[in-house]
């Protein structure tokens, strides 16, 4: 029987687009493969768990980083800024990893039947991989070799691997989305609305009654999910939007600049160095020698 690195690297090798994903057919799930390290990473990451296989991986989000290699696992339970580096990979021994986007609605239903009370955690996490969950993503993998069999087995499996999430050693890290009303939905609310509008001006007060908080409530609760002021974490959804239009579109500094709420091309060009390490400039000179 393949193991599950096995599946992965079959599956990436004829599947991957040019940022090395290969997704699949099951909703959520997917698979990777990076063939050098180095490249910048800049997202906002929906709540998502990542299995390495192979190769090693850091994440940064706000002042914190968290590295994870081969048999470990990333959990992600908000939506959050982070920048991400591949630091071990080349071509003869790629990094390799499997990542499922972690399903709320799913998981407040597997909550409430399975009776679990939430547990309050930090919303990025590094554990040891559950041997459960990876066998739940083998036998996705597996079952891909069966089409017919897909529109039958893959949303069991899909609920399987997220009951497996909750129920073992990554259960603390995301039962929080498995209940609603809970500081970590409410703040979830909140994020919602300054992703809608993250150009314009930022209006705590109407944050926190979305979030059903009074101000000084809501401050304390948005950092311990996020790890970021309100403030900080807007600054971040711009410069990360920033970043993709002048990769992407290839935009002029200044224009991305405007187009994301900046009214100083000099400060944002401190804070995108702030974030990145680098001035925009030379980011983007670095990411298309790169490509």
């Amino acid at each position: 029987m393949h193991t599950l690195l096995d599946l992965v690297r079959r599956h990436t090798n004829g599947h991957s687009d040019r940022s090395g994903f290969a997704p699949t057919p099951f909703r959520g799930f997917g698979a990777v493969r990076v063939l050098h390290p180095g490249e910048l990473q800049v997202a906002v990451q929906k709540p998502l768990i990542a299995i390495c296989l192979q190769g090693r991986k850091r994440v940064t989000m706000g002042t914190k980083s968290f590295e994870y290699g081969a048999g470990e696992a990333l959990v992600i339970t908000a939506d959050v800024p982070t920048i991400s580096q591949i630091l071990d990979a080349s071509p003869s021994a790629p990094y390799y990893a499997v990542a499922l986007e972690l399903d709320a609605a799913l998981l407040r239903a597997l909550t409430t039947e399975a009776d679990l009370r939430p547990v309050d955690a930090g919303p990025i996490r590094v554990e040891p991989a559950d041997a459960d969950v990876m066998d739940a993503a083998q036998r996705l993998l597996r079952l891909m070799e069966r089409p017919s069999a897909l529109p039958v087995l893959g949303d069991a499996l899909i609920r399987e691997m997220h009951y497996w999430l909750l129920t073992g050693q990554h259960g603390a890290a995301i039962r929080s989305l498995g209940r609603a009303d809970t500081h970590a939905d409410r703040i979830a609310r909140a994020v919602a609305l300054i992703r809608q509008d993250y150009a314009g001006t930022l209006r705590v007060g109407d944050l926190a009654a979305e979030a059903g908080m009074s101000e000084s409530s809501f401050h304390q609760h948005f950092r311990a999910v996020t790890t970021l002021s309100p403030l900080q974490f807007q600054k971040q959804l711009r410069l990360i939007e920033a970043r993709r239009i002048m990769l992407m579109d290839r935009a002029g500094i200044a224009h991305a600049a405007h187009f994301v709420g900046y009214e100083s091309v000099p400060q944002f060009t401190r804070d995108y160095a702030r974030l990145l390490g680098m001035p925009p400039g030379r980011d983007m000179r670095e990411a298309r020698l790169g490509a």
